[in-house]
């Protein structure tokens, strides 16, 4: 596995020298846009929207729509506004990792210490546990400020990056439900409902199957074949009435539903 990126992990006065190391990966499969009459790849080009011509790398530049025209930005801009390029990691402070609201998650990378840093790594990663807090803090990749958490998963420090609050959209505009309709009995069988369903979470539960399904379907093809999938068919209640329809699903197993 290749590192994408080196610096230090900011604890108090205390730097400690990592490695980063991309913790997820694209589960879906590499197809190509193709042209249906002779299956040749299909390339994109940059075309000016008013003469309908290619347009040469280098003479493309960056604006932003204000007001009635676009203002050109150059790099000397980009450059001005970038924050400030350090490799630390800069832990500012330590919080309960469930105050943290799923929505804010982005994508995770795994870090690796230098060899001049492993026990000091080991010390935050031993405090970590310990805690059972996560360090947020800030860095610099790819020339963008990034909010992450910093916490341990099997004997592993993960940098975990989060959105600002300013990325996260507000709720005004999404209409609210009024729970006040649901009745106690509704309710009892709704909590009985979620008692039976739960268990604890073991992630290697659920595959991607509709990618491993699409690549059945291209191994058959490439054989002159048709591949069989089983659908599932989605389990239709008798009545309209929602406690008759919860009552059947507390009635039914799991994997009927």
């Amino acid at each position: 596995m290749r590192s994408i990126w080196k610096g230090s992990i900011g604890f108090g006065l205390v730097n400690i020298p990592v490695k980063l190391y991309a913790g997820v990966q694209n589960s879906n499969l590499d197809l190509d846009m193709l042209d249906e009459r002779d299956h040749a790849k299909i390339k994109f080009q940059r075309i000016n929207e008013d003469s309908r011509k290619e347009v040469p790398f280098d003479k493309i530049v960056k604006g932003y729509f204000l007001k009635d025209r676009y203002i050109i930005l150059d790099e000397h801009d980009f450059e001005e506004a970038a924050p400030e390029k350090n490799k630390i990691i800069e832990l500012e402070n330590f919080v309960d990792i469930h105050q943290i609201n799923p929505i804010y998650y982005e994508t995770s990378y795994y870090t690796e210490p230098e060899k001049q840093g492993t026990k000091a790594y080991a010390l935050l990663l031993k405090a970590l546990i310990k805690s059972k807090k996560a360090g947020v803090a800030r860095f610099v990749l790819r020339s963008t400020e990034n909010l992450c958490i910093i916490h341990p998963m099997d004997g592993v420090i993960v940098i975990t990056k989060i959105r600002f609050q300013e990325e996260i959209r507000s709720l005004t505009d999404i209409k609210k439900v009024d729970s006040k309709s649901i009745s106690k009995k509704e309710m009892d069988v709704g909590m009985a409902l979620i008692k039976q369903y739960s268990s604890d979470f073991d992630i290697t539960a659920f595959k991607d199957t509709y990618t491993s399904e699409l690549l059945k379907i291209i191994k058959a093809k490439a054989k002159g074949k048709r591949a069989v999938v089983k659908k599932l068919k989605p389990q239709k209640a008798s009545s309209d009435n929602l406690y008759d329809q919860l009552i059947q699903s507390l009635g039914g197993s799991k994997k009927r539903a």
